[in-house]
């Protein structure tokens, strides 16, 4: 059997140990042979039970955002990550950080680097996308306001206590223009802050963006 053509069907997201031993029903030792499969390169371990296709496959690796999904669960797609895929930021990012009700964490991976910030619940539950990103591959993704609000929670040292202040932070540090800004949603962020932490900091975003 060649698990190539077996796989074909799970390469739309990361691919657990129970399915590739469903894959390999046939043999007596099937954990020999997935440590096998990754040392031919056909398997890429991304943690303890969780793989994608390796590059001896020539078969394609779910898009980034569904792997950090799945990596660390339940997350979502938060932060400059976030920021960046909506517009709001210029950089482009090389890590995706997600957010998640587990501990922090960062996973070092074959296909990069993935990190993960706690937040309590409810918190946690507000504001989250379910986006498409293929035809067959969706993820869950900060809206561009809980990216922000996660953002200026989740930095240390940052205090927003003036209108001026908050627009050096978000215009100057952050480098958000002044359009996309007043695109946001503040009746939003304002429908989370008794439930979020820097309740100061994100009452002031509120004042500033109504004031845009």
């Amino acid at each position: 059997m060649e698990l190539k053509k077996q796989r074909k069907r799970l390469i739309d997201a990361p691919i657990t140990r129970h399915q590739i031993l469903q894959l390999l029903d046939n043999y007596k030792r099937p954990n020999d042979k997935i440590s096998e499969l990754i040392k031919k390169g056909e398997l890429l371990s991304l943690r303890r039970g969780l793989y994608v296709p390796g590059p001896d496959t020539d078969l394609p690796i779910p898009e980034s955002f569904l792997i950090a999904n799945h990596l660390r669960g339940p997350s979502y797609v938060s932060l400059e990550t976030a920021l960046a895929y909506w517009g709001l930021i210029p950089e482009r990012v090389y890590e995706v950080s997600s957010i998640t009700v587990k501990t922090s964490r960062i996973y070092k991976t074959p296909v990069g680097r993935f990190s993960y910030l706690h937040v309590k619940v409810p918190y946690y539950s507000f504001g989250i996308k379910y986006v498409l990103l293929t035809t067959k591959q969706a993820a869950l993704i900060a809206s561009p306001e809980k990216a922000l609000c996660d953002k200026i929670i989740l930095t240390a040292g940052v205090t927003l206590r003036s209108i001026t202040q908050t627009l050096d932070f978000l215009e100057e540090d952050l480098r958000i223009n002044r359009q996309a800004l007043k695109a946001l949603d503040s009746t939003l962020i304002n429908s989370w802050i008794n439930n979020a932490g820097k309740k100061g900091s994100l009452e002031m975003l509120v004042k500033t963006l109504d004031t845009l």
